[in-house]
């Protein structure tokens, strides 16, 4: 077994952690399960306690433009309280629950570009070390399934996918950051938006499906982008999901008009301004704390009528994306046999 060497506060001769989560996507509001792997070191150790953080690539924008960061979003203790003698290798089994809101890694098996991870921290001797870092997979809940499904027979296209920092105002958002699925129209809208983005916040009793539509001026102007909100039940499986889905699409597309081109840049009374706070709008609006400046990683085709998961995620999965999910987790750690 490869155990991780804690650097740092605990120093060589302390204790190894080496956390393995069970195989498989967890779901998000679902349980996440495995085992923490200790390792006892030159001596003995009082294990104070062993702490799972959630961690999320997020991407923020502010005045000098656009800037990643790593965002720890929950934590759970899930063990401690016991001497850990040298040489001593133990055993803790765990089970938390994600929340809600966590975000999409996967379709189908097919990596988004969405960077989370489950850091796992140590406190011995009054000292703490986060000293092992691992890849945390996430597929999609059933009716985020069936509404990403539906949108590629209808024949809208996977462009990328994205954290960004901030709330969407008006939602029930619970998280400090949320994931935006930047997506190309489908043939009979692409003559009136460029690139429609989609947001799930879910939550124990089902889920809000935020819809935007980008402004045909391009993502540099300023104003508002047209909104709307729906809601979505848990157990809504057995829907004509192609039928609700395209009904969305017209009313945003038909919301967005409803402004006339001179409210989205700029001109239109209440509704004009620039960037920042939700005050005084209406219920079907908002502003980003920040917003993409156009395609993220590994522009893709179109989708077929396999679906938004087969007929595009399967082809866009590209090499930078792979590399920037690897890059994460290299470096971050030493392994000793």
């Amino acid at each position: 077994m490869v155990f991780k060497r804690l650097l740092g506060s605990l120093g060589v001769g302390g204790p190894t952690v080496d956390t393995v989560l069970d195989p498989g996507a967890a779901l998000p509001g679902g349980g996440l399960s495995g085992q923490v792997h200790l390792k006892g070191g030159d001596s003995d150790f009082d294990i104070e306690h062993i702490t799972l953080e959630l961690v999320a690539r997020v991407e923020a924008e502010h005045d000098e433009g656009e800037s990643e960061g790593v965002l720890a979003f929950d934590r759970f203790t899930v063990g401690g309280g016991f001497r850990l003698a040298a040489g001593e290798v133990q055993s803790v089994p765990f089970t938390v629950m994600l929340p809600w809101e966590t975000p999409i890694t996967e379709l189908y098996g097919q990596g988004l570009g969405i960077v989370l991870g489950v850091r796992t921290e140590l406190s011995v001797a009054g000292a703490k070390d986060k000293g092992d870092l691992d890849q945390l997979t996430v597929g999609p809940l059933p009716a985020q399934e069936a509404i990403l499904e539906a949108l590629g027979q209808l024949g809208f296209g996977f462009r990328s996918a994205d954290l960004e920092y901030g709330r969407i105002g008006g939602t029930g958002q619970q998280l400090p950051f949320y994931q935006e699925i930047e997506l190309t129209p489908a043939p009979q809208y692409a003559h009136q938006v460029n690139e429609i983005e989609l947001t799930f916040l879910a939550n124990p009793g089902g889920m809000e499906v935020v819809l935007e539509a980008d402004k045909r001026g391009g993502f540099f102007s300023e104003g508002h982008d047209a909104v709307t909100r729906f809601s979505v039940a848990h157990g809504d499986g057995h829907q004509d999901w192609n039928a609700i889905v395209d009904s969305w699409m017209r009313q945003l597309v038909e919301h967005r008009a409803s402004y006339g081109s001179h409210a989205a840049y700029g001109h239109g009374g209440a509704h004009a301004g620039s960037h920042g706070g939700h005050h005084g709008h209406g219920h079907d609006e908002h502003h980003h704390d920040g917003h993409r400046s156009g395609p993220g990683m590994g522009t893709v085709v179109a989708a077929g009528a396999a679906g938004l998961a087969v007929g595009v995620v399967g082809g866009m999965v590209a090499a930078e994306v792979v590399d920037e999910v690897g890059d994460f987790f290299e470096g971050d750690e030493e392994e000793e046999g």
